[in-house]
């Protein structure tokens, strides 16, 4: 009878201890402070070859002209997500150290470079906006207030000088009206100071729907797929043709200008996942 009674208390302890701790878990996660994971998923492509192989590749412009990419690499920066319920979530603002990620194509594994994001408050969110490029808020903290991404930049081949600053969209290949046999570089990036330098601010920003609710808490962690479809390069709102004057440049001259302001609409969300 002792034994039965032991074994009896030790099932209700054993019951009330599970359901406690479950108790505590749904707690945890269900609190304002709960934060999880995020991740997105560049993939660079044309949106009627699929994805880009460097250097295989090769795409007809809306103008008849070919070309094809032996590099792309462009900066992220400023992500933020928003809820619901219009509310932001702004990821390491203008902090590039932790908020600036580099897209390299080279880096890309089955097509896709991954950019992942941790301690993101537990929420349901239905858009992503992101900056292409580095704010001039963020440039003008000073080379010490980014000196861990300046360096990543610099190994990328993705700055110039401090006093001009950053590679905000490095496009590098060939082109030609038969087969793309003539070398381009267009490299994209302020100047800068832009309002002291009286260049162009090619710092653009971009927001996108998502198709489906990100649904972050501790348990899942969303991975956002985005296409970035660079026929917009050359066939974008301004159709560009490549020739002598254009093809090796770097900076924010107009034709940058134009390029910039045609990437900007290459960006797409195609799905999301929420595993």
């Amino acid at each position: 009878m002792k034994i039965y009674k032991f074994l009896s208390l030790l099932c209700i302890a054993f019951t009330f201890f599970t359901f406690t701790s479950c108790l505590n878990n749904d707690e945890d996660d269900s609190s304002p402070e709960a934060k999880g994971n995020l991740q997105i998923k560049f993939e660079n492509g044309f949106n009627n070859l699929g994805d880009i192989v460097l250097n295989q590749t090769t795409q007809t412009s809306s103008q008849g002209q070919k070309h094809q990419f032996s590099n792309i690499k462009y900066v992220i920066s400023n992500i933020s997500l928003i809820d619901e319920n219009g509310n932001e979530f702004k990821y390491n603002e203008n902090n590039p150290d932790k908020g600036a990620f580099i897209i390299d194509q080279a880096d890309a594994v089955a097509g896709i470079v991954y950019v992942n994001l941790n301690e993101i408050p537990k929420n349901n969110y239905k858009k992503v906006k992101f900056g292409l490029g580095i704010s001039q808020n963020a440039y003008l903290l000073g080379q010490d207030g980014q000196a861990e991404f300046w360096n990543k930049a610099k190994q990328k081949g993705m700055s110039w000088s401090w006093a001009a600053g950053y590679v905000f969209v490095k496009l590098e290949g060939k082109y030609g009206n038969n087969s793309p046999d003539t070398e381009f570089m267009n490299h994209t990036g302020n100047m800068g100071n832009v309002t002291a330098n009286g260049t162009p601010d090619l710092y653009r920003e971009i927001t996108l729907n998502l198709p489906t609710t990100a649904r972050v808490t501790s348990q899942i962690t969303p991975s956002i797929h985005i296409l970035a479809d660079f026929n917009q390069y050359l066939s974008g709102d301004t159709p560009l043709v490549l020739n002598s004057t254009n093809d090796m440049m770097m900076g924010s001259s107009q034709h940058l200008v134009n390029v910039t302001n045609n990437l900007t609409k290459m960006f797409k969300v195609d799905h999301v996942h929420n595993d």
